[in-house]
């Protein structure tokens, strides 16, 4: 009997907010996680759900098959930067290069919309996406040989080439 080649996953990406229905398993497992590394997830309802929406914002999911495994986002920091966040892949997903899309996604719309740096702040509790920034061209804005409890968020950056027109 032959052998029948699995079946590729259907990625797609969706743009929405994070208050769509389809984002909440993504954010309510992010709140967990950080509750259970820093006891508080208060951060994700600092800003409202407007600042990541067109034209100074936006909010990703990728989904594979209709459903969501991975979401990030980027807000206005300044006039040439957007600062990225709740970049997250379901630990159901994680481990298959998902949030690398996800940041190449948000990288090519933020570069798009004409920001030419990108912001972001990572906890120190957080090593898979400080090793996630280190590994896709994020320059740390702190000493990464301190230990990273000492430090509290960990600031990096990435300039941003602009398309071609």
């Amino acid at each position: 009997m032959p052998l029948t080649p699995a079946r590729a996953a259907a990625f797609t990406l969706c743009a929405t907010t994070p208050d769509d229905p389809l984002a909440r398993p993504l954010l309510d497992e992010l709140a967990h996680e950080y509750l259970t590394r820093y006891g508080d997830a208060s951060d994700l309802t600092r800003f409202p759900a407007g600042e990541f929406a067109p034209p100074h914002g936006a909010f990703l999911l990728l989904l594979e098959d209709g459903v969501p495994v991975a979401g990030g986002a980027y807000r206005r920091h300044g006039p040439d930067t957007a600062e990225l966040k709740r970049i997250w892949t379901h630990s159901a997903h994680r481990r298959r290069g998902l949030a690398r899309r996800v940041l190449a996604a948000l990288e090519a719309d933020a570069a798009a919309r004409g920001y030419t740096r990108l912001y972001l702040t990572t906890g120190p509790r957080q090593p898979e996406a400080r090793g996630l920034y280190l590994a896709t061209g994020y320059r740390p804005l702190f000493d990464v040989t301190a230990d990273p409890e000492s430090i509290g968020p960990l600031p990096f950056e990435k300039h941003l080439e602009t398309p071609e027109p």
